[in-house]
């Protein structure tokens, strides 16, 4: 195991993830997702700025994102450990959350989280993408789904690689650990509002300028 290809996956992981692409896409409608609601740039935000089409797609590529750091670490740095790949998804989930190119600004997390899960973990990605698109719908409550994606994955993760399922190793679990920690650090305001019963439920409609 390599310091060196540590370092690489850790950065290469948070660049991906620093890709900003609900600012990007709100960009080209003339909109500052920034200065919009939250002024996070996750499909959340999106889907009230623009219509619930354009949050979808923001989430989307956020979950590519994900993957796409898990997939691209182990290709580089391989997976004997496979520790690039988890540190990599990890911090693919910082990047997006505290992105480089937005002043350490972002989302919450949690469509990148699910996309690096799918590509770390594909079984465990099975079972929690639907989970959460299940959760997103019957709850509406963004922060609730999204924080079941950091806790569920990590659930999930400790249970497989406890139980030798799928082949998971522990390793995976430090992904969980992460992109968990990222999630809720993120979503502090959320869950301050959760407790006070003032969350804003999503509707996916857009508002009016």
């Amino acid at each position: 195991m390599s310091p060196l290809s540590l370092l690489l996956a850790l950065l290469l992981g948070y660049l991906i993830g620093s890709i900003p692409n609900g600012y990007i896409i709100a960009r080209l409608k003339g909109i500052d997702i920034t200065q919009v609601e939250s002024g996070r740039t996750g499909g959340t935000n999106v889907s009230r700025a623009l219509g619930w089409r354009y949050g979808v797609l923001v989430g989307f590529l956020d979950i590519l994102k994900g993957t796409v750091a898990v997939l691209l670490a182990r290709y580089l740095f391989g997976s004997h450990p496979d520790l690039y790949a988890p540190l990599a998804g990890g911090f693919a989930v910082i990047g997006h959350n505290w992105s480089l190119f937005l002043g350490f600004r972002g989302g919450a997390g949690g469509a990148t989280a699910a996309g690096a899960l799918l590509g770390l973990n594909p079984l465990a990605g099975a079972i929690m993408v639907p989970l959460f698109i299940l959760i997103l719908v019957v709850v509406r409550y963004a922060s609730v789904a999204t924080m079941s994606i950091g806790l569920g994955g990590l659930g999930i993760l400790i249970l497989f690689a406890g139980l030798g399922i799928h082949h998971t190793p522990w390793s995976q679990v430090l992904f969980g650990l992460i992109a968990s920690a990222a999630i809720l650090w993120a979503l502090r305001p959320n869950i301050r509002r959760l407790r006070q019963g003032t969350e804003r439920r999503i509707t996916f409609r857009r508002t009016s300028s």
